[in-house]
């Protein structure tokens, strides 16, 4: 009994065996090139793109094969969902926001000021009806979205000098990218768009006086902390960063169907992993930051009080004007009100406790 169960098992894991390669034998031999928008030293940000193709070839026994190329290999990492538009690259990796200068209406593919974290970015785009708004507003650029990552909630940026009051930010010079250069500037401060391997050099030359990143991992590994010593928090601008996979529509139109859920699958994995990642690593990052005479310093009340009013105007103002933005900033709003009642519920009781025990 035992070992005709054996053999019949046997028989079945063989032919499963046999099978893979024949179905993958089957499809025919996909070549796309990924641009990414972030440089391979940061490896879990433009790590999110390697998961994507390593699973892909992984699936399909390597007949689906993407070629991840970091940002300014093939174009600037600003201008990846350009050249994914363009036709230049099949795929990008990149965040939505950085694309605000065509259309604010980009800010909601990754994260606006004082908006959704990562697990509320999560629930509007998956099962809260966000991916069929952002994929309608998208189709004008003939691109899909698909997320591929998030950080989590970002940090506040690094500051030559200290800002305690709305005085201090006045004239600064901070890298900043999405809508909170936007809310910035109505504080006083000049927002400058860099991506993120010019950072450290604008900031030590003194072209910036402040620069904001991603978290004490990414930071610590572009050394910001050898020219400027004050380390803000929250960012509130980035409550929940996400980042996309985007496809040439016509591209995508092209694959065979098990090519496109393997897709899918993939990208699924690279979000659930990335955060997961970040979520380990920063932790460490910032204990070495501290070790190292960074001094971590909160936003006063004051500023707070001050970008959340003005991101509020920000957002009348533009949903007056931009039909677009309002259609999706209608539902996003509606969601995050929604979502922050349930968070203030269980989840702020719980961490609030824990916390106050730390």
């Amino acid at each position: 009994m035992q070992r005709r169960d054996f053999l019949k098992g046997a028989s079945l894991g063989t032919a499963a065996t046999l099978a893979a390669p024949a179905i993958a034998q089957s499809q025919p031999l996909v070549k796309w090139r990924l641009a990414s928008s972030f440089p391979k030293s940061l490896d879990t940000i433009y790590g999110g793109a390697e998961v994507l193709a390593n699973r892909l070839r992984a699936m399909t026994g390597g007949k689906f094969d993407i070629r991840v190329f970091a940002g300014g290999e093939i174009v600037p990492g600003l201008q990846a969902l350009d050249a994914v538009q363009q036709g230049t690259v099949e795929v990008c990796h990149t965040c939505s926001y950085y694309y605000v200068g065509k259309d604010k209406t980009f800010g909601f593919g990754t994260s606006v000021p004082f908006g959704m974290n990562a697990r509320q970015m999560n629930a509007w785009i998956y099962y809260g009806g966000g991916q069929k708004l952002l994929d309608e507003f998208y189709a004008n650029y003939n691109v899909l979205s698909f997320v591929g990552g998030n950080t989590g909630t970002q940090m506040g940026g690094w500051f030559r000098k200290e800002v305690r009051s709305l005085k201090d930010v006045e004239g600064l010079k901070m890298r900043i990218a999405g809508l909170g250069g936007t809310v910035f500037s109505a504080l006083g401060v000049v927002p400058q768009q860099i991506a993120g391997s010019d950072i450290y050099p604008a900031l030590e030359k003194g072209t910036i006086d402040a620069a904001e990143w991603v978290g004490p991992y990414d930071d610590e590994k572009l050394g910001f902390y050898k020219v400027a010593k004050h380390y803000y928090y929250p960012g509130w601008w980035e409550p929940g960063p996400t980042i996309h996979f985007f496809v040439n529509r016509k591209e995508w139109d092209k694959l065979p169907k098990e090519y496109q859920e393997a897709f899918q699958a993939a990208a699924y994995e690279a979000n659930v992993t990335m955060l997961a990642e970040y979520d380990h690593k920063n932790p460490i990052g910032l204990s070495k930051l501290l070790q190292g005479g960074v001094k971590l310093q909160k936003y006063s009340d004051e500023i707070l009080a001050a970008a959340y009013k003005a991101a509020q105007q920000m957002y009348a103002d533009e949903s007056a004007r931009n039909p677009a933005f309002k259609k999706i900033y209608t539902e996003y709003d509606r969601y995050r009100k929604t979502q922050n009642a349930w968070f203030s519920v269980a989840e702020h009781r719980m961490d609030s406790f824990l916390q106050s025990r730390k």
